[in-house]
């Protein structure tokens, strides 16, 4: 997803654009991986002496209700990146530094046959471990 696809579901959804939800979603745009909302707090700081976790926290819970951000959890704390779109896939994520890899194989090719008569309505397919960089380090 791209910034202005992001601003079009805000708008859309009646919520109003300010120039600190367009710099969070600057951030997530900018950044490639999960980042957490201390992560995000860190990047506002300069930008907005005193903002609060709270103000972080309501952004970024908005914008995974709207799927423009998608959500993981990552040594016990929610992480969040720009959502993908344009094709189906899965992820390989970094549990040290966030960084992700797409998986373009779907196990769900090989489920299906496993769950008879339910019906699958979405699926997420995540792997955790540690990128080359972090195994490195």
């Amino acid at each position: 997803m791209n910034m202005e696809e992001a601003l079009g579901i805000l708008k859309q959804k009646g919520y109003k654009y300010t120039k600190k939800r367009k710099d969070i979603l600057s951030y997530f745009d900018q950044e490639d991986g999960y980042r957490s909302a201390k992560d995000l707090l860190h990047f506002m700081e300069p930008a907005y002496p005193g903002i609060s976790f709270d103000t972080i926290y309501r952004n970024l819970h908005l914008f995974d209700e709207l799927a423009i951000l998608e959500s993981t959890e990552l040594e016990g704390e929610k992480h969040f990146r720009i959502s993908c779109v344009g094709h189906h896939h899965h992820h390989f994520i970094c549990k040290k530094c966030g960084i992700t890899k797409e998986i373009d194989t779907c196990p769900m090719d090989n489920v299906k046959g496993e769950l008879g008569g339910f019906q699958v309505e979405d699926h997420k397919f995540e792997i955790y471990g540690r990128c080359p960089s972090c195994q490195a380090s």
